[in-house]
């Protein structure tokens, strides 16, 4: 089994489907994660997601919305949401091709502070080819490679070392530029990304750096 991480970037627009485009557009939302993402025997998609903000504007776009054949929501300042809507054609093929080429999509699937999404995919260098082929005909799409390499279940990944907050905290100190040289993005910056104080996103990063630092030399 292989992996291969890549950043899937939407062209010609700030998502791959006009009911993620208007989430995003929205700034009262902040769309955080995908926990599941299926394409069902009628050809609709079943979504498990993870956002931030107002869930009331969530609630009024996905009503006018007239993609949604259904949806329902749980939690407060950073709630969860499944809904069943139907796909574009470019969304469908994307699914199919997972399905048909075995390809597997480790979850949860982060958004980045530019609201591209970071994906992990296992499988085999043939079902890879399959998806470069996929990614070079389709024109809505950016496709960079960020990492490939055997996939080891056992090995201790980030999420396993570090909390989701500080793993969300570190993400975007990373997106921000925080670790470049020279400097890019200061905890202000962080701070106003992930809504916490630059005190307290100071502190995440310290405990994170330590757990992470701590993994790489034992």
């Amino acid at each position: 089994m292989r992996y291969l991480t890549a950043l899937v970037k939407p062209d010609g627009g700030a998502a791959f489907h006009p009911l993620g485009e208007e989430l995003t557009d929205d700034q009262s939302i902040r769309r955080r994660a995908i926990h599941h993402l299926e394409l069902l025997d009628d050809d609709t998609v079943l979504l498990f997601a993870e956002a931030s903000g107002s869930k009331e504007r969530y609630k009024q776009i996905m009503e006018d919305s007239s993609y949604v054949l259904s949806y329902l929501t749980a939690g407060e300042d950073r709630w969860m949401a499944v809904s069943q809507f139907e796909p574009t054609e470019a969304v469908h093929r994307s699914l199919k091709l997972q399905q048909e080429s075995l390809l597997v999509i480790e979850t949860p699937i982060h958004f980045t502070s530019e609201n591209h999404l970071k994906v992990t995919y296992l499988g085999t260098d043939e079902t890879f080819s399959k998806l470069y082929e996929y990614a070079e005909e389709m024109d809505q799409l950016t496709f960079e490679v960020l990492g490939m390499g055997d996939y080891e279940s056992d090995k201790s990944s980030l999420n396993r070392m570090i909390t989701p907050r500080q793993e969300e905290v570190l993400e975007a100190a990373v997106d921000l530029g925080y670790y470049r040289e020279p400097r890019q993005a200061s905890l202000e910056d962080i701070s106003e990304i992930v809504g916490i104080s630059p005190g307290t996103v100071g502190e995440h990063l310290r405990k994170a750096e330590e757990r992470v630092f701590s993994e790489l030399v034992h």
